[in-house]
């Protein structure tokens, strides 16, 4: 029973990260063909709002194409692992102070884990397809989410200093006075810059460099491996968007103390702001070059981060037991 019982608590988890990765998607068509003066989908369904269901009945009815000279059991597990690891990763997250499906303790540690895992599903995807492209772009999007996970790790630490835990509901507690965007500022840019180049986002995306490497490790794909794989993306987008959410903008904590709004569509709102921003960065900057792309991560940001980190620990150092603001100090 008790098995049956978490079965159906994450079947209900899954189907609504679903629906918005398709809501995601449509709106995302929607407003860069505004931006770029074009009407986008409208001819499925009123106001082309059908129009993701019918991309995916279309991936879900092509047929499976399997390169001669690729690894097909590799090929074929490679989406299925980057998908099951985007979903895992929700299990951790909290929709309100009761509304979470695993309460973990070290909730930050195990999110930084499973994104370093989602690295093997791309390096396998590249690998197994025995082609040179596809192997490029996987090299560099494993060199670019390496890169960037270093400097997103030295973002989050001055987050739990402040916070005094790695459990996301007492984080987000801990920010009931001041949301820690004010405070930490910096690492707040800083922190969705470097979420926009882990998911390979615009203007990040350089393993999908069409120019260059023909849409990179998932050129050989087709079908509903295709479809698996970018459902994996955008839903690792929305989960990347709710661990800035919790950590800088207080989570499901209401906007001006505005209490009868359940805490469950305050954070759907949050989210859907931070995905606004992606699409709006999509829509108006221009792909970087990778040398710039890297050299942000090495030469900017991760010094940025390790200075603001040294300068959060000695101002919380000296001030030994005081709380400040809505920081706790963690030693006595």
């Amino acid at each position: 029973m008790w098995v049956f019982d978490n079965f159906i608590i994450v079947i209900l988890t899954i189907i609504p990260i679903m629906l918005s990765v398709a809501i995601f998607t449509l709106t995302e068509r929607k407003i860069m063909g505004a931006i770029q003066r074009r009407r986008g989908p409208n001819i499925v369904g009123f106001w082309g709002i059908l129009q993701p269901i019918a991309d995916g009945l279309k991936l879900f009815l092509k047929e499976i194409v399997l390169p001669s000279k690729s690894n097909k059991l590799c090929f074929l597990s490679a989406p299925l692992i980057t998908l099951f690891l985007s979903l895992l990763g929700w299990s951790c997250i909290p929709f309100s102070s009761y509304n979470i499906i695993s309460d973990l303790n070290l909730g930050i540690l195990y999110i930084l884990a499973l994104s370093s895992l989602g690295i093997y599903g791309i390096i396998i995807a590249g690998w197994s397809s025995n082609s040179k492209y596809a192997f490029f772009g996987a090299l560099r999007s494993v060199a670019q989410m390496v890169s960037y996970e270093i400097s997103i790790g030295l973002i989050v630490l001055p987050v739990i200093i402040c916070s005094g835990t790695f459990n996301f509901i007492k984080i987000v507690f801990k920010q009931h006075n001041t949301w820690y965007f004010l405070p930490l500022m910096p690492l707040c840019i800083l922190f969705l810059v470097s979420i926009l180049a882990e998911t390979n986002r615009a203007p990040f995306d350089l393993p999908e460099a069409e120019a260059e490497i023909v849409a990179g490790y998932n050129v050989e794909y087709s079908s509903i491996t295709f479809a698996l794989f970018f459902l994996g993306e955008y839903s690792n987008i929305l989960l990347m968007s709710s661990l800035y959410i919790i950590l800088f903008w207080g989570g499901w904590l209401p906007i001006l103390h505005i209490s009868f709004i359940p805490f469950e569509l305050w954070f759907a709102f949050k989210i859907t702001i931070i995905v606004f921003i992606f699409i709006l960065i999509r829509a108006n900057y221009p792909r970087v070059r990778y040398d710039q792309l890297m050299d942000f991560g090495w030469k900017l940001f991760l010094p940025i981060a390790f200075s603001y980190l040294i300068f959060v620990s000695g101002f919380l150092i000296s001030f030994n037991g005081l709380p400040i603001g809505n920081f706790t100090y963690l030693y006595n």
